[in-house]
């Protein structure tokens, strides 16, 4: 499908996904080699949507595990239907005389009981979740494992199987080894630190926020009708503001956010008003929105803020 860098590059292009040479390398190499990706980075820069654009690029079905504290495999591997299996019990109990009437011996009747156990326990009762339904697809997929760092350790290291052989073992089934090799990706906010076995069996990416160009081609890209002068203005803010000592850093999709709401808003400058009335589009905690407050008033006796009415990109 992909023989080289620049097919990648064009490709997550054309699902609004600006890749950096890096980063167009290790998909490639992921893809070639039958790796998973594990991608980390800051919240807001992008890892999911990599995923998201990979999943389009490649032209194969998304599946998505968000992954949180508490989840462990039955919430991400299987569950059975017990309502189903009730309405199948219903069902052996109404033939359950036609089934032993030839029975001669309580041995016979037993082993003819016997027979009916596998389905109870067969893939008509099984309601796959998205580990496994990325293993039974019958096309290929991309498997995307979201924020593994929420999970428990526990479940990175049930993982591991799957990450290595992609298949599975289930008690009432036996082992199931995944019809297509899924393409897997990982992300991770690096909260805490995955094991080693984790990331041996992965390809690793450091996904950071873009800079102040590849941002602003960003912005142009998913909101083509901003003014590029004014798109400029709004990603020096933004640039800045990651500069503060903030609990939440802006991320690129509410830079994203924040252009959509100036064309919203017909702004065609980011002056002292526009910028105080929309800081919450940006900024998601009120001590942020508090310190962004300050600066912008501390700009206020810069005489180069105040001739060209528009936030200092400088702010430190």
């Amino acid at each position: 499908m992909f023989d080289d860098l620049q097919q990648v590059n064009v490709a997550l292009r054309q699902e609004q996904y600006i890749a950096t040479d890096e980063i167009s390398t290790v998909v490639f190499l992921a893809y070639k080699l039958g790796k998973p990706l594990l991608v980390e980075g800051p919240a807001g820069v992008g890892k999911t949507e990599l995923a998201k654009a990979w999943s389009g690029a490649a032209g194969m079905p998304l599946i998505r595990l968000q992954c949180y504290e508490g989840l462990d495999e039955n919430k991400a591997l299987y569950e059975w239907e017990y309502a189903k299996q009730m309405l199948y019990t219903q069902l052996l109990r109404d033939k359950l005389s036609d089934l032993l009437a030839a029975a001669d011996t309580l041995r016979a009747a037993a082993d003819r009981l016997g027979e009916e156990d596998d389905v109870f326990f067969s893939e008509r009762f099984l309601l796959a979740r998205p580990l496994l339904a990325a293993l039974l697809s019958d096309e290929p997929v991309v498997l995307l494992i979201d924020e593994i760092d929420r999970a428990d350790a526990e479940f990175e290291a049930f993982l591991l199987e799957i990450l290595s052989d992609f298949q599975v073992s289930i008690p009432e089934l036996g082992t199931i080894s995944a019809a297509h090799h899924p393409s897997v990706v990982l992300t991770s906010n690096n909260t805490r630190e995955l094991s080693e076995a984790l990331k041996r069996r992965c390809l690793y990416l450091f996904v950071d926020y873009p800079s102040q160009e590849a941002e602003l081609n960003i912005v142009k890209m998913r909101v083509p009708e901003l003014d590029e002068k004014l798109a400029r203005q709004a990603v020096d803010v933004v640039q800045a503001m990651r500069r503060f000592d903030l609990k939440k850093n802006p991320s690129v999709s509410e830079t994203i956010d924040w252009a959509k709401a100036l064309v919203t808003l017909n702004a065609d400058s980011i002056d002292q008003k526009t910028l105080e009335t929309t800081l919450t589009v940006l900024l998601k905690h009120e001590s942020d929105v508090q310190k962004a407050r300050r600066q912008i008033m501390r700009g206020q006796n810069d005489d180069h803020y105040e001739s060209r009415r528009r936030p200092r990109s400088d702010w430190n």
